[in-house]
């Protein structure tokens, strides 16, 4: 595994297995040239500026502080469940079925129970050095993890994408009283083969990726930061450093489409509208954040087209989520906010309602860049290079949202997040108020996957 290019906003560079400083400043992030002549300027003033002082708070704490104190019926609980220990840094988490998987910077999957204090087997700190939870290897840092009915799929630091199957013989070779260990096996690396061959004899499928160097407009030429699928799974979109955008069909993973210059910069994130009109959000180091519509035009499948550019970040935009209904966009980036997109009006088309998504404004807080974020009912779970996972909820009032907790407990930047809604609580003393209880897990420059419990009061 080679040395990755560190994030715009430090200076310094490490990896997770060397030891000699606690609390280094690393990013898996991409940096182009044009990043390099700013970082020694910027970074040092980068937690002392004003964050975006253009666009209003959502929040009433000041950035930066804890949330105000609650009284203990209207608080949040939460602690630590778990704590997995790597030796390679955490840059990808998934929840499929009953399990938690946690792809890692040295090419390895493993899985994990979502629900560790279910599991008996499981101790409140596991040591991952042992390799019965590997269920994917390869030889390249994963970037990111995606599933679809029985595959998994992982994009890579070596610009490709690799297809993998669940292969119940070698699972069944294990002994497992547990079914969050399935084995997945090597299925294919896109481009396929076969999809590389039908293109290979046409001048007109060759596109330049540099001076003087052409390759087929089907191949990647750096590292894949992102996956993405379609509501309904029939596509999958791929993201690269090399500032394209990717489009393939799951049923036989044929590369459709190719947006080639999609930005002016590396591309790090990239979400799907789970509404009909399936628009695209690509989230790139040069400030933008560009929304793609599908057209239905071509014989051969649906082309996708710009609808809209969304700029109000200064620095590179690091992670992207979306709400259940798709009406709200959470963007995060190295200038420290969460910003919140909504869309005005009733957006019936589809550019229609891009051109209408606006920033309504920021959720401040945290005391670095933006990593990572994830959305599970009303809640908003953001990770940050200042070491803290936040919770935070879109409350009742129009366009208002409380930070209800900060998760500390990881040592050096959280790289990914996911969570989901477990149960709802009643208090036993007398209180009749629910308590809802969501799982939140993190992954991070320090190698571990932390499990958490949060339980949200009624808003």
């Amino acid at each position: 595994m080679g040395l990755l290019p560190p994030c715009p906003c430090y200076r310094s560079s490490s990896l997770c297995n060397d030891h000699s400083d606690p609390h280094p400043s690393t990013m898996n992030l991409h940096l182009h040239s044009s990043h390099f002549s700013s970082i020694s300027s910027s970074a040092s003033s980068l937690s002392s500026q004003s964050s975006l002082p253009s666009v209003p708070s959502l929040t009433s704490q000041p950035p930066r502080s804890p949330p105000p104190p609650m009284s203990s019926a209207a608080a949040a609980h939460h602690f630590c469940v778990a704590t997995f220990k790597g030796q390679s840094y955490v840059s990808s988490l998934a929840l499929v079925s009953k399990s938690l998987l946690s792809a890692y910077s040295d090419g390895e999957v493993r899985s994990w129970s979502r629900h560790p204090l279910d599991d008996n087997r499981q101790t409140r700190i596991h040591d991952c050095r042992i390799n019965d939870n590997i269920v994917a290897e390869a030889g390249s840092a994963v970037k990111c993890i995606v599933a679809v009915g029985d595959m998994l799929i992982t994009a890579h630091q070596d610009h490709k994408i690799r297809v993998w199957k669940v292969d119940d013989r070698r699972g069944r070779e294990r002994d497992r009283s547990a079914d969050h260990h399935q084995i997945y096996r090597f299925e294919a690396a896109l481009p396929t083969l076969g999809d590389r061959l039908t293109r290979v004899f046409s001048a007109k499928n060759y596109v330049e990726v540099r001076r003087h160097k052409k390759c087929s407009w089907v191949h990647h030429v750096d590292a894949v930061s992102a996956l993405a699928l379609s509501h309904d799974g029939a596509l999958l979109y791929s993201i690269s450093w090399d500032r394209s955008l990717k489009v393939w069909r799951t049923s036989d993973f044929k590369c459709l489409e190719s947006i080639n210059k999609a930005h002016d910069d590396a591309i790090n994130a990239v979400v799907v509208s789970p509404r009909p009109d399936g628009l695209v959000y690509t989230g790139s180091a040069d400030t933008k954040i560009k929304v793609w519509a599908r057209l239905q035009r071509r014989p051969e499948g649906d082309a996708h087209s710009l609808v809209a550019a969304l700029e109000k970040h200064r620095s590179a935009v690091n992670a992207l989520a979306l709400s259940g209904d798709g009406r709200v966009l959470y963007s995060g980036a190295c200038d420290r906010s969460v910003l919140v997109w909504e869309r005005e009006g009733n957006g019936g088309g589809m550019a229609d309602g891009a051109a209408h998504m606006v920033v309504v404004g920021a959720l401040r807080g945290h005391g670095d860049a933006i990593l990572c974020l994830a959305v599970v009912c009303d809640l908003v779970i953001s990770g940050s290079a200042d070491k803290t996972v936040r919770v935070w909820r879109r409350d009742r009032g129009p366009r208002s949202y409380s930070c209800l907790a900060v998760l500390v407990g990881h040592t050096r930047p959280v790289k990914c997040v996911a969570a989901t809604a477990t149960a709802t609580t009643t208090s036993g003393d007398g209180d009749e108020s629910s308590r809802r209880s969501y799982m939140v897990y993190s992954g991070g420059l320090d190698c571990s996957v932390k499990v958490w419990q949060v339980w949200v009061p009624p808003s």
